[in-house]
């Protein structure tokens, strides 16, 4: 039988440290039963988990590495493993495995030590944490910095709903998004991303910035407001505001596209999405003529959005056809997967109004951006303190793979 010793290896990193104490234990035919190596601001933690055969003698082994390990300025610890606790642990690998990915400007020990928290209040193993975004310069100023950091966990929690209500409570108080998904094959194998416009892609509401124009910017935005909050039918609450823009000259729309602003981190998100062989789509309860200019800009591939009637250059204070709403996105978005053979489970959806309730409902990855308490507090995961390519983290992209 083997004797199962995990080695620990710890002190300053350097070129070949590596290399140099796994060629001791190939000397010896040892066995590599599992690895893990981190380095954190230039110290390495070097953990090795071997079985030393049967034939050879153990001694020799570790007396070789120690050796070593004392002329690279290293530590070294040794533990004899029971064979029995190393079956117990192979036979863990089949439990089921969670991430948490926190998002915020900065991420300090507070936001980590209250999530770990209520990791250990559900009894599961904490397997990895890593940083996800980029090293931080000193004095670079808080609103100009991303910070995320990914927590992997091994095991069923006792309570998975009530688990994701307190993390999603902490968000509200300490200024942090957490996201808490399941850690399975889909989660880096999606290929389709779909997003709501107005609020999320690009920073207005546009029907409010054509009722400015139009000089009824305070009766069309209380409407608004109302809608997205849903206290109010999306297709009633549209209807009445286009009613309010008749008369408008087309003129207005052009000079308002031309102006539009994206949101934080949209073009770095659909840049990478694109080269990422990614799908992209909007579906907006807003308007096809807006969507037109942004689906240019951006490269986006598919549009879906309400046509404004227009006759003889002006707005006449209908719209065209049937209302895109909340189920129409949603079933839009099943339409469109379809037509990429793409599973739900591959799909991300992306708003912030209650008419996006229903695509985020339908998506894979449902994200309610930037988005009012009813979506948020309904939404899979949310999105408030960092941009729209924040969601490159919660498929597992660090910066130094994105464009």
């Amino acid at each position: 039988m083997k004797e199962i010793i995990l080695i620990n290896i710890s002190g300053k990193d350097k070129p070949g440290l590596t290399s140099s104490i796994t060629g001791i234990l190939a000397r010896y035919r040892v066995d590599i039963l599992d690895i893990g190596q981190a380095v954190i601001h230039d110290t390495l933690s070097l953990g090795i988990l071997v079985g030393i055969p049967k034939a050879s003698e153990t001694s020799p082994v570790l007396k070789d590495v120690l050796f070593r390990a004392h002329e690279l300025g290293v530590q070294t610890q040794f533990t004899p493993i029971l064979v029995k606790r190393y079956e117990e642990w192979v036979k863990e690998q089949g439990k089921p495995r969670y991430i948490i990915t926190m998002l915020a400007r900065k991420i300090t020990a507070e936001h980590i030590s209250r999530v770990t928290e209520i990791v250990a209040q559900n009894n599961i193993n904490i397997d990895q944490i890593s940083r996800l975004s980029g090293r931080i310069p000193l004095g670079v100023e808080e609103i100009k910095n991303k910070a995320c950091v990914e927590i992997s966990l091994r095991g069923q929690p006792d309570d998975p709903n009530r688990m994701r209500e307190k993390l999603f409570r902490l968000t509200e108080v300490m200024g942090v998004d957490i996201a808490f998904q399941e850690d399975n094959i889909f989660r880096r194998n999606c290929r389709l991303v779909v997003l709501d416009m107005d609020s999320t892609l690009i920073e207005s509401e546009v029907i409010n910035e054509l009722a400015k124009a139009a000089g009824v910017g305070e009766q069309v935005a209380s409407v608004t407001e109302q809608a997205m909050r849903g206290e109010m039918d999306f297709s009633t609450s549209l209807k009445r505001r286009v009613s309010l823009l008749k008369g408008l000259d087309e003129s207005v729309l052009l000079e308002i596209a031309e102006q539009l602003k994206l949101t934080e981190g949209a073009e770095k998100l659909i840049s990478n999405l694109k080269t990422l062989g990614f799908k992209t789509a909007i579906l907006s309860g807003g308007f096809v003529y807006f969507g037109r200019f942004l689906q240019k800009k951006l490269g986006i591939d598919y549009l879906y959005a309400n046509e404004l009637e227009i006759t003889d250059g002006k707005l006449t204070g209908r719209v065209l056809g049937t209302i895109l709403d909340g189920n129409r996105k949603a079933d839009l978005l099943r339409e469109i997967a379809r037509t990429e053979n793409l599973r739900m489970e591959q799909v991300i959806a992306i708003g912030d109004g209650a008419n996006d309730l229903p695509m985020l409902s339908a998506a894979g990855l449902g994200i309610a951006f930037r988005a009012k308490p009813i979506v948020k507090e309904s939404a899979k995961q949310a999105i408030s303190n960092l941009g729209l390519d924040a969601v490159l983290y919660l498929i597992g992209f660090r910066d130094r793979e994105t464009v």
